[in-house]
C-alpha cells in the first residue's frame, strides 16, 4: 500500500482522473489513485492502481477491513491487468445504468470473476478476446453441475445456490460489459438470448422465489430469544454497576502487580455475590451487549449496518394528541437515505440507554488509540479509519489488531449463533432475520393477529400515509417490507379459501365454498397464483382473532363485543378450521354457563344462541362439539 500525503484542499486527490486506462502510460496508469482518506483535513492516498492489493473506501462501519481489500494476486495472472482495467472502469463510471459501485460491488466482482477466469485457464484461454459463446455455454454447465462449500467456489459439497449461480453467471456479463473499455475486449455478449437470473433459475420457469426470501424466525423460537435477551437487558445496570466498581478497583490498584489485581477484583466479585470471577463477568457484559442488539433490532426493523452506525444518545421523544412517540436516528446507505429514523416502543430507548453506558471504556479506548497514533504520525491513515467508530455504542475489542471497533456483521453472526445456543434453540440465527420478523409482526398486527404489538407501537393501527406523516425521515423502505409481509399473509389466507379441502363457515365463507364447486373454468388468470393475488389485492381482509372479515369498516360488534355473530351467517365474515379451536372452546365455557342458575332467563337465552352459533360453525368445520376441547 502506497500512502503518499497529498496536499491540503477540499477536494478529493482522485477528482478528475481519467475514465479508463487505455490512453494513458504505464506510469500514469499505476500512479492512478483508487482510494484516500481524509485525516484531520489532509487527503492520504491509500492505495494506487499499481498495487497488487486495494484498499478501498467508504465501506460501512460494520464491513471487517479484510472485506474492502482487493486482492489481485487471487486471480490467474494472466488476467491480472485486464482485471484491473475493468474494475478501475467500474469504479470511475459504473455500470450503464446503474450508480457507481461500493466497496462491497467491487468485491464481489472480483469473487466471482475469479472462478470463470481460473476455467478460462484451465481451457488454455489466456485472453478476454478468445472467449466464445460456447466456452461461456460450458462454463454455465459446468457451474451448474459444480458443487460448493464456499462462496462462488466450485468444490464439493451442496449445489450452489440460485442466487450464487446469478451471481457467477452476472459476473461473466459484467466482464463482457467492462472488458469493452480495455485493450482486451471479450468480442460477444456470453448469452446472447438471455440473462444470468433466466441460467441460474431465479426467473422463468421453475423458478422458487422461496430460496431467495430471508427465513422468518418462528414465534416459538422468537419468543424463547426475546425473553431471554430482555430479562438480561432489564438486569443491564445492575451489571454494568458491578463492572465499573470492579474497574474502579482497577483504576486504584495500579501500583499493585497483574495477578494482585486480579486477586483484588475476584474478592471484590466475591463480596457483591458474584460468582465465577472476572472471566464470567467478561462473558455476562458480552451476552448483555448481544441482548441489547436482539431488543433493539426486533423492535426497530433495522438493518445490520444502520445498528452499527448507532451513535449515544440516538434517541429521543415527540409528543402529538397525547400520546409519547420515540424515535430512533442513525443512517443507512442500502438506499443512499443518508440520515434517517425509525420509530420505536420504548422497550427499545431501554436497551440503547444500556448500551450507552455499556460502551463508555470502549470509547474511551477509542480515543486514547486516536491520540497515541496522532502523537506517532499525525498523517496515519488509520486515524481515519479510527474516526469512524468515534461514538459508536455497539463496539468490540480485537484481539489480533488490540483496536476497538464497531462490530462487524461477521462477528455479529458469531455472538448471535451463541446467544441462540445459550437459549437452547435450533435456528441459524442471522442478523438480516430480525428486519424480516419486525415486519412480519407489524403486518400481523395491521391484520389484527397481534393486538399487544398494536397497542405496543399505536401507530400501526394507523394508516401508513399517517405513519410516515408523524416524521417525513423515517425510512419508508421499511413500510414497504411491511406492507409486502402483509400482501404474503393475505395472499397466504387466500390460498386456504381456495384450497379444496379447507371447510369454511360464516357467509361470505360459504359463498366461496360455492364458488369453488362451480364446474365453469377460470379464464380470468393465466394461473392459480395470479388469482390467490388478484382477489387478495381486490378484498378487503383482516383478522379478528376468531375469522376473517372482509367488512370495508370495522366498526360490526362481531370484531370485539360479540364474536359469535361472525358465525352467524354474516355475509362479510370467514371462519377456517384455525379457528375451530376457538369455537370449541367458547362452546364448552358457554356450556358451564348456562348450569348456572342466577343469569336469569333473558341471559340463558343469550347463551344459548350463542352454543348455537358456536355449534353450527363447528358442525360445518366438521367437528362435533360434544367431543369436548380440540
Amino acid at each position: 500500500m502506497s500512502a503518499t500525503v497529498s496536499i491540503q484542499n477540499h477536494s478529493h486527490p482522485a477528482q478528475g482522473q481519467a475514465h479508463d486506462v487505455r490512453l494513458i502510460t504505464i506510469d500514469e496508469r499505476d500512479a492512478l489513485i483508487i482510494s484516500a482518506s481524509n485525516v484531520d483535513g489532509r487527503w492520504v492516498v491509500r492505495s494506487r492502481y499499481g498495487d497488487d492489493v486495494w484498499m478501498l473506501s467508504g465501506s460501512p462501519t460494520n464491513v471487517m477491513a479484510s472485506l474492502s481489500k482487493l486482492n489481485f494476486l487471487s486471480i490467474p495472472d494472466v488476467f491480472r491487468e485486464v482485471a484491473k482495467a475493468m474494475l478501475y472502469r467500474f469504479l470511475q463510471r459504473g455500470r450503464e445504468g446503474q450508480k457507481k459501485p461500493g466497496p462491497s460491488a467491487m468485491r464481489q466482482l472480483l469473487v466471482y470473476w475469479k472462478p470463470f477466469l481460473t476455467y478460462l485457464t484451465s481451457l488454455g484461454v489466456e485472453s478476454l478476446s478468445g472467449i466464445t459463446p460456447m466456452v461461456c455455454a460450458n462454463y454455465v454447465r459446468v457451474t451448474r453441475e459444480a458443487t460448493s462449500t464456499n462462496r462462488g467456489r466450485p468444490t464439493r459439497g451442496q449445489s450452489l445456490a440460485k442466487k450464487t449461480l446469478a451471481l457467477n453467471f452476472g459476473a461473466v456479463e459484467a466482464l463482457h460489459e467492462l472488458s469493452q473499455y480495455t485493450c482486451d475486449r471479450m468480442p460477444n455478449h456470453p448469452w446472447a438470448d438471455t440473462s444470468a437470473s433466466y441460467l441460474a433459475g431465479i426467473v422463468g420457469p421453475g423458478r422458487d422465489d422461496s430460496e431467495n426470501k430471508t427465513p422468518l424466525i418462528p414465534d416459538d423460537v422468537f419468543t424463547i430469544l426475546f425473553q431471554r435477551a430482555w430479562g438480561i437487558v432489564d438486569g443491564g445496570n445492575q451489571l454494568l454497576d458491578i463492572r465499573d466498581e470492579i474497574d474502579d478497583i482497577g483504576s486504584r490498584s495500579r501500583h499493585l502487580s497483574i495477578a494482585g489485581v486480579k486477586k483484588r477484583k475476584n474478592r471484590a466479585l466475591k463480596l457483591r455475590g458474584w460468582s465465577g470471577g472476572l472471566a464470567s463477568l467478561e462473558t455476562a457484559l458480552l451476552e448483555l451487549r448481544t441482548a441489547c442488539y436482539v431488543v433493539v433490532a426486533s423492535l426497530s426493523g433495522c438493518r445490520n449496518h444502520e445498528l452499527a452506525f448507532l451513535q449515544s444518545a440516538s434517541y429521543y421523544s415527540t409528543k402529538q394528541d397525547g400520546d409519547v412517540y420515540w424515535w430512533m436516528r442513525s443512517k443507512s446507505t442500502k438506499t443512499g437515505e443518508g440520515v434517517t429514523e425509525w420509530m420505536i416502543p420504548e422497550a427499545v430507548v431501554t436497551a440503547l440507554k444500556i448500551m450507552d453506558r455499556w460502551a463508555l471504556p470502549y470509547q474511551s479506548r477509542l480515543q486514547a488509540e486516536l491520540q497515541s497514533r496522532r502523537a506517532a504520525n499525525p498523517h496515519d491513515v488509520e486515524i481515519a479509519e479510527a474516526q469512524k467508530h468515534i461514538g459508536a455504542i455497539f463496539l468490540g475489542w480485537h484481539s489480533k489488531s488490540d483496536m476497538v471497533r464497531t462490530l462487524s456483521r461477521r462477528s455479529w453472526g458469531h455472538h448471535l449463533t451463541e446467544f441462540a445456543e445459550a437459549c437452547g434453540v435450533d435456528w441459524a440465527l442471522a442478523t438480516h432475520q430480525f428486519r424480516r420478523k419486525f415486519a412480519n409482526y407489524a403486518a400481523r398486527s395491521q391484520f389484527g393477529d397481534l393486538r399487544y404489538l398494536k397497542e405496543h407501537f399505536k401507530h400501526w393501527s394507523q394508516d401508513m400515509t399517517l405513519r410516515y406523516a408523524l416524521n417525513e425521515s423515517q425510512e419508508m423502505a421499511l413500510y414497504l417490507e411491511i406492507q409486502e409481509e402483509l400482501d404474503e399473509i393475505k395472499e397466504g389466507v387466500v390460498g386456504t379459501w381456495l384450497d379444496p379441502s379447507e371447510p369454511l363457515a360464516g357467509g361470505y365463507g360459504k359463498n366461496i365454498i360455492a364458488w369453488r364447486q362451480r364446474d365453469e373454468p377460470v379464464t380470468l388468470f393465466k394461473d392459480r397464483q395470479q388469482m390467490i393475488r388478484s382477489i387478495a389485492e381486490s378484498t378487503q381482509i383482516r383478522s379478528n382473532g376468531h375469522g376473517w372479515c372482509t367488512a370495508g369498516d370495522n366498526l360490526c360488534v362481531g370484531n370485539d363485543v360479540d364474536p359469535t355473530r361472525c358465525a352467524d351467517d354474516c355475509k362479510n365474515a370467514v371462519v377456517g378450521s384455525r379457528h375451530a379451536h376457538l369455537y370449541q372452546r367458547l362452546y364448552d365455557d358457554l356450556r358451564e354457563v348456562e348450569r348456572l342458575d342466577d343469569i336469569g332467563e333473558g341471559g340463558r337465552a343469550r347463551v344459548r344462541r350463542d352454543m348455537h352459533r358456536c355449534r353450527n360453525v363447528l358442525m360445518t368445520l366438521g367437528y362435533d362439539p360434544e367431543r369436548g376441547s380440540l
